[in-house]
């Protein structure tokens, strides 16, 4: 029965994932496609359905819009299916394997012509393998998470379009911002989505949502003192 469940929320957090990619935030550069809302909302389905579930979720999204809706087939279009379905699994997972990710990302910048002359910029993708020492701190999740997808979007970016070094080096205080306002999309996502999920389960009684709710990161003095 809970695989059932399971199945179902994947489907309606999928739904729902699918109109937040919609909603266009921003540009990413030196590309003419947008970051959305659905780079907040992604990574929470980790949490929510578990990482694996929660990956699949989000690469299911990401693959009905390229399929349904952009229609395009290109490599770039391709290999951008990867980074926020392992953001989500980022998000979802407590294991400190996660880190790996972050990891082979800088081995790979660096390893290249371009970004062996820019590796000051990979830098920042020590920030994921440091947040999973901390799994159960929110915001820290959050930036890891975040920061996993930089990492993997950045190097597929760095193979597939190059840009020269002086233009990696001077993104960095972009960067700093940049990727510091998604993690607090995500984190104010999550909470918001987890705070709703609770209160439904107690006004409406819906008992089938209720494995959904994690009660540690419910507001309370417990979640400011030890998982916020």
């Amino acid at each position: 029965m809970k695989k059932i469940k399971q199945i179902i929320f994947i489907f309606l957090f999928s739904l729902l994932g699918f109109l937040t990619l919609q909603i266009p935030v921003s540009k990413i550069i030196g590309s003419k496609q947008n970051f959305t809302f659905f780079d907040f909302f992604a990574p929470t389905t980790g949490m929510f359905l578990n990482s694996f579930p929660g990956a699949a979720s989000v690469l299911l999204v990401k693959m009905f819009d390229l399929i349904f809706i952009k229609k395009g087939f290109d490599l770039l279009s391709l290999l951008r299916l990867l980074p926020l379905p392992l953001a989500a699994f980022y998000f979802g997972s407590k294991s400190k394997l996660k880190s790996l990710i972050a990891l082979l990302s800088i081995f790979l910048f660096v390893i290249h012509p371009i970004g062996r002359l820019a590796w000051l910029y990979s830098l920042y993708w020590l920030i994921p393998i440091i947040a999973s020492f901390f799994p159960h701190r929110l915001f820290l999740k959050s930036l890891g998470s975040t920061f996993t997808a930089h990492a993997v979007g950045s190097t597929i970016f760095l193979y597939t379009f190059g840009l020269t070094p002086q233009i990696w080096l001077s993104l960095i205080p972009v960067t700093f911002i940049e990727r510091v306002g998604f993690s607090l999309g995500i984190y104010a996502s999550y909470f918001i989505f987890n705070f709703t999920l609770n209160y439904l389960v107690k006004l409406l009684k819906i008992k089938s949502i209720r494995f959904l709710v994690e009660k540690q990161y419910l507001p309370s003095r417990q979640f400011l003192l030890k998982y916020t």
